[in-house]
C-alpha cells in the first residue's frame, strides 16, 4: 500500500531525481537545489549527498561526458525502466500504454518523442502532477511503483559494478520509494 502523504512530501525530491538524471546543465548543479530538495530527515539524503559530493569534484564537461557513457551507451544502463524485464516485448507496449494513460489520467502531456518509462519523466511525474486527494492515486500508482522498483533494482546494480557516482543517486530513490510503501499487517 502507497502511503500518498509521504509520497506526495517528497515532490521536491522528485524534481531533483528528474532533473539528476536527464543530460546535465550547469543550473542543475547549484548548491539551493539540493538544499530545498532534501532535508537531513529524509530517506534518500545521504545517498544524495555522496552523489553530490562526487559530482562537485568533475567539471561540467567531465560530467556530461560521464553521463553519455554512462546512460547512452552501456545497455544494461538504460533509463527506460521496463526495458530491463521485457526488452522489446508485447508485455512492455502494454506498460507504456498504462503508463501514458496514467499520466494523462493526472493531467500530464507526454513530450513528444520520449517513452513514458523514461525515468527522469517517470519522476517528474510525481513531482509536477497535481494528485494529492485524489482518490484514484492508491490504486493507480501501483503501476509506476512497481516499475520503478524493478528497473532501479537493475540500473543500480549495473552502476554499482561500474562504480558510478549515480549509483547514489539511484540508491536514494530508491530509498525514497522505499519509505513510500506502507507494510501490510500480515494475517492472522
Amino acid at each position: 500500500m502507497i502511503d500518498v502523504e509521504k509520497l506526495y512530501s517528497f515532490k521536491p525530491s522528485f524534481g531533483f531525481f528528474s532533473w539528476q538524471l536527464m543530460y546535465p546543465e550547469k543550473l542543475d548543479f547549484h548548491p539551493a537545489f539540493l538544499e530545498e530538495s532534501f532535508d537531513v530527515d529524509h530517506p534518500g539524503y545521504s545517498y544524495v549527498h555522496t552523489y553530490w559530493s562526487l559530482m562537485q569534484e568533475l567539471s561540467m564537461d567531465e560530467i556530461q561526458e560521464l553521463y553519455t557513457e554512462t546512460f547512452d551507451f552501456e545497455k544494461d544502463c538504460a533509463l527506460y525502466m521496463t526495458y530491463f524485464k521485457f526488452e522489446d516485448a508485447k508485455e512492455r507496449g502494454q506498460m507504456l500504454a498504462k503508463l501514458k494513460m496514467l499520466y494523462e489520467l493526472f493531467g500530464l502531456q507526454m513530450p513528444e518523442g520520449e517513452l513514458p518509462d523514461y525515468l527522469p519523466l517517470m519522476c517528474e511525474f510525481f513531482y509536477a502532477a497535481e494528485w494529492r486527494r485524489d482518490p484514484r492515486v492508491p490504486e493507480n500508482f501501483r503501476v509506476p511503483m512497481v516499475i520503478l522498483e524493478d528497473g532501479t533494482y537493475h540500473l543500480l546494480n549495473a552502476l554499482e559494478k561500474r562504480k558510478s557516482p549515480y549509483f547514489h543517486l539511484v540508491k536514494g530513490l530508491r530509498e525514497t520509494l522505499k519509505a513510500c510503501v506502507r507494510q501490510e499487517a500480515a494475517a492472522q
